[in-house]
């Protein structure tokens, strides 16, 4: 196959698209195929100088006058057996200029879509941020062929088009990194107080996110003061992410345990995976996702999952995972919801050592279901099917 893969800009600075979209490619390439990335570079937003609002404007001239005028030329040196690949949805806008191609969008989360069109009454966009989400609808929704990375991100999909797609499929991700377990936490633990100054070596219960609404940041922070009142908080907290934003901060000051809550950011991939090699616990209470990357993240490493039991949180950690309810934004379902988190945290806190290795086995089995190879091999069935449809 030829492949033309459509990527977001390096400038971006994106984390996750940059490991998805090299999946693809390397995957593909492996096989055998011929895959080609395309992505707009960086000429008007390096006349930005490094502040943010100069480049996220001029940024936009390079996406979205720039690149498409490159496309068009590059068009016409592209055979008519060529697929074109979009590895994220918000890339839609440049969907239009090979609607009559071979062509496939992937679809990861429609969350900003959602915001856009009120849907998410929780998360208020701007004005300008709903004509922006609105412009990347009306270019996916020009697409014929689409690939959901969760049953809940494509049910998203079918309720945002206007009209029915031709292949609508779902292909679970595939890990991108090498996770998985230790044998020997205790010295993995040590080594990470050693080198954080903190101390890890009962274990700690951790989460991994950055501070978009949807992650409940606040709420790992709510269940984690709870469990203290409630319970014995005897292990530190360990976020790792972005760093933290002012109402996170203020809400760690006033805590109970705030000497115990740790936030930690420009963490490389090979700490982070220690991270997760040496957590009793991930605590994951996300009120929406299109995937949950840090799910399978930690089950593959041998560690266990709270996470919330809602689609697809609990469609990628099946019969692996611990639940809780979603949090719902008012003051006495809060109390409740706080409650009832820290209850089930304390349980998997009480787990014996044998009922601990079953559950980390029953994770370490469910992570092997969402391998890379299985999604390149997924994804290269359908790309050729999209081939053979005339």
């Amino acid at each position: 196959m030829k492949i033309i893969l459509f990527t977001h800009p390096d400038f971006l600075n994106h984390q996750s698209m940059p490991r998805f979209a090299k999946m693809i490619s390397g995957g593909l390439k492996q096989k055998g195929h011929e895959v080609k990335e395309w992505s707009p570079k960086a000429y008007f937003f390096k006349l930005a100088l490094g502040k943010p609002f100069l480049e996220k404007w001029l940024g936009y001239l390079d996406q979205y006058l720039v690149f498409p005028i490159s496309i068009k030329v590059k068009l016409l040196s592209c055979s008519s057996d060529t697929l074109f690949v979009f590895a994220d949805n918000a890339l839609g806008i440049w969907v239009p200029l090979v609607k009559k191609r071979f062509h496939v969008v992937h679809c990861h989360d429609f969350l900003a879509q959602q915001s856009a069109f009120g849907m998410l009454p929780e998360n208020i966009i701007g004005l300008t941020g709903k004509y922006y989400q609105k412009f990347i609808h009306w270019g996916y929704d020009k697409a014929k062929n689409f690939i959901s990375i969760s049953i809940k991100t494509q049910k998203d999909l079918h309720v945002l088009l206007t009209k029915a797609p031709k292949i609508s499929k779902v292909v679970y991700n595939g890990l991108n990194q090498n996770f998985q377990p230790i044998k020997n936490k205790i010295i993995l633990r040590e080594l990470l107080t050693n080198k954080y100054k903190i101390d890890l070596s009962k274990g700690y219960i951790l989460h991994v996110g950055g501070n978009a609404f949807y992650k409940n940041k606040l709420g790992v922070l709510e269940i984690y003061d709870q469990w203290a009142k409630d319970f014995t908080a005897n292990i530190p907290l360990i976020l790792v992410g972005e760093p933290p934003s002012v109402e996170l901060i203020n809400f760690k000051e006033k805590s109970i345990v705030s000497k115990s809550i740790y936030f930690m950011k420009n963490i490389n991939d090979f700490h982070l995976r220690q991270f997760y090699q040496g957590a009793s616990v991930l605590l994951f209470p996300s009120s929406y996702e299109g995937f949950g990357w840090p799910i399978v993240e930690a089950m593959a490493s041998g560690t266990l999952v709270i996470t919330t039991n809602e689609y697809p949180m609990k469609e990628v950690a099946a019969d692996a995972g611990f639940y809780i309810p979603k949090k719902i934004f008012n003051s006495q379902a809060v109390i409740k919801w706080k409650s009832v988190a820290a209850k089930e945290l304390e349980k998997v806190m009480q787990l014996t050592p044998e009922q601990i290795i079953l559950a980390e086995q029953k994770s370490i089995l469910r992570s092997k279901e969402f391998s890379a190879e299985g999604f390149v091999n997924s994804i290269e069935k359908i790309y050729q099917q999209i081939l053979l449809d005339k």
